[in-house]
């Protein structure tokens, strides 16, 4: 049992709470016995699991197994040191570090299933995290697999985030820090349409969508960049009543995803 907040290995696990260490080091930390099922179930490469047996609930056995079966080292640690590694004030008992999967242009160029990239969705500068995790979750749940994040977006692997995201985070294909000259060539190149959502442009539901296509949902306060307001870019809104000017960035992406889901699904 690890007892020592000297310990090398704590030490680890409290710098990966740092952006730089993470990028560095190229894994990230995930908290509670559901991320931990979660990331398990979804196949996340976990590397090491961190268990206080003071917290240790009745899924334990059952989990425990499955990180074996996976030859996945599991440290026993007190409560004390748990603390020291935890980003929350009360934690479940468990954490977990996991390899950052490393996604290419490659990954989202190369389509086995005609459905896999018929949607690319693009979060540019989106800086809240819980707009970030649950924009991320509701695209999983919509059907989207393929992700990217412009340079400015947050951090993915921030804790909040990745609450946020419930584990859907373990089932897409992000790209992170991505240029808008690299999205805009890429789609360019695959004949692929960028829609924008904005507060001002076509209504959602009068607009035609074709197939392939992308869709930039921007900052929270300033909308797209303007690299994504520029010709050839076809801006859409979400018509709203009683002078509501705007929607929460996550709402809006929901809402918009989920009306090209129908769309999709009548014409597939």
């Amino acid at each position: 049992m690890l007892t020592s907040l000297q310990n090398e290995q704590v030490k680890y696990v409290v710098n990966l709470h740092k952006r730089k260490f993470r990028e560095e080091n190229g894994e990230f930390l995930i908290e509670g016995w559901r991320f931990v099922e979660e990331g398990l179930a979804r196949g996340a490469h976990l590397t090491k699991v961190f268990f206080c047996a003071e917290h240790k609930n009745a899924a334990w056995p059952q989990l425990a197994a499955a990180l074996q079966d996976k030859e996945v080292p599991i440290i026993e640690v007190d409560g004390r040191v748990l603390r020291k590694m935890s980003d929350t004030e009360n934690p479940q008992g468990i954490l977990a570090v996991v390899k950052q999967p490393k996604w290419t242009w490659d990954d989202f160029i190369t389509v086995r299933d005609r459905q896999d990239l018929s949607l690319l969705l693009i979060l540019d500068g989106v800086q809240d995290p819980g707009n970030c995790g649950t924009i991320l979750r509701t695209a999983l749940a919509a059907g989207v697999t393929h992700v990217c994040l412009t340079e400015g977006t947050v951090d993915l692997y921030n804790l909040k985030v990745l609450r946020s995201t419930m584990g859907a985070i373990f089932s897409l294909k992000i790209l992170t820090h991505c240029r808008p000259e690299e999205i805009l060539k890429v789609c360019q190149n695959q004949k692929r349409p960028i829609f924008v959502g904005d507060i001002e442009g076509t209504d959602l539901y009068e607009t035609h969508f074709a197939q392939p296509m992308a869709l930039v949902v921007g900052n929270e306060g300033n909308g797209p960049s303007a690299a994504f307001r520029g010709p050839g870019m076809k801006r859409i809104t979400i018509p709203m009543s009683h002078q509501v000017e705007s929607l929460n960035v996550a709402m809006a992406t929901g809402i918009i995803l989920y009306e090209l889901r129908r769309r999709i699904t009548l014409t597939t």
